[in-house]
């Protein structure tokens, strides 16, 4: 039995991996043409998209920086309250307390994204148009907004668990030590967390990158170059925007598809820098 379990094990590991070489294939045998027929430069780093011209144009740098902006205000005001939350959660909050907010937290996971980016278009918009006194509230800026509170669930989840993992004893030796109880909370039950906090704050770029739904219906979604208070449109959004009449085998479609790539390219630098990172770390 112990061997038939150990084998099972293995299949679904390696079905695992198989799905996630499969991927990568695809999108490399669907984008890479697109990308050699326009040009690596002019592809990555052209200012305009125009699929549907006359001339057509496939520069996805608006998208590119778009996107990285996007992410990082999300993550700017995302993790900062998703961190102190999960500390809230883990060392302060009372037990009563804590089950309450555990279980908003749980019901924010469990909302559809499309419900965030209606709930963001019927309020968020229109009340960002008002106080910014903007033709249009759609924008770059909503979009971080809608973007961070759909990584707190991830953040405060995830690194709750981290921070319930780490030992009693060292909190107790740090509080035998003088140390306060804050203090102890963020010299040592943190810094003995930080690798199951990191890995919060990648899942949430990556649910921050990957996200389309919610960001289509609040960030205007024009082919502008990336500014705070301008209706842009993300890599995810460009893709969702016109695979549905781009043309079978058309080089549109490819060009759809090398965005895909980039997408999928971008999640994996940031997986890799952050495992490097910290194997880095520990190994000092």
């Amino acid at each position: 039995m112990e061997l038939v379990m150990k084998l099972i094990f293995l299949i679904c590991g390696l079905i695992s991996v198989g799905f996630v070489l499969f991927i990568s294939l695809y999108l490399i045998v669907s984008g890479l043409p697109a990308i050699l027929t326009i040009g690596p430069v002019e592809f990555l780093f052209g200012t305009t998209w125009a699929s549907t011209a006359a001339e057509p144009q496939f520069g996805i740098l608006p998208f590119i920086l778009t996107s990285v902006y996007g992410t990082a205000g999300a993550i700017v005001l995302g993790v900062p309250v998703g961190f102190l939350a999960a500390v809230f959660l883990s060392k302060v909050a009372p037990k009563r307390i804590s089950r309450v907010i555990r279980t908003a937290v749980e019901l924010l996971a469990g909302i559809p994204s499309v419900v965030y980016g209606l709930i963001g278009m019927m309020v968020l918009v229109p009340a960002v148009r008002e106080l910014f006194h903007l033709p249009d509230g759609a924008s770059l800026f909503c979009a971080m907004i809608v973007l961070a509170i759909m990584i707190l669930p991830t953040i405060i989840s995830v690194s709750e668990t981290a921070l319930n993992a780490v030992p009693k004893e060292y909190e107790e030796a740090s509080l035998a030590l003088g140390a306060t109880e804050i203090e102890t909370y963020f010299r040592v039950s943190v810094p003995a967390a930080k690798s199951g906090i990191a890995s919060a704050v990648v899942m949430g770029i990556g649910r921050a990158i990957g996200e389309a739904m919610a960001i289509i219906m609040v960030a205007g979604n024009v082919a502008n170059m990336p500014s705070l208070f301008a209706s842009v449109r993300f890599l995810t959004t460009a893709i969702t925007s016109e695979m549905s009449y781009a043309g079978v085998g058309s080089l549109q479609q490819q060009a759809l598809f090398s965005i895909g790539l980039v997408l999928f390219l971008f999640i994996m630098l940031i997986n890799i820098l952050l495992n490097t990172f910290l194997k880095g770390k520990r190994e000092k």
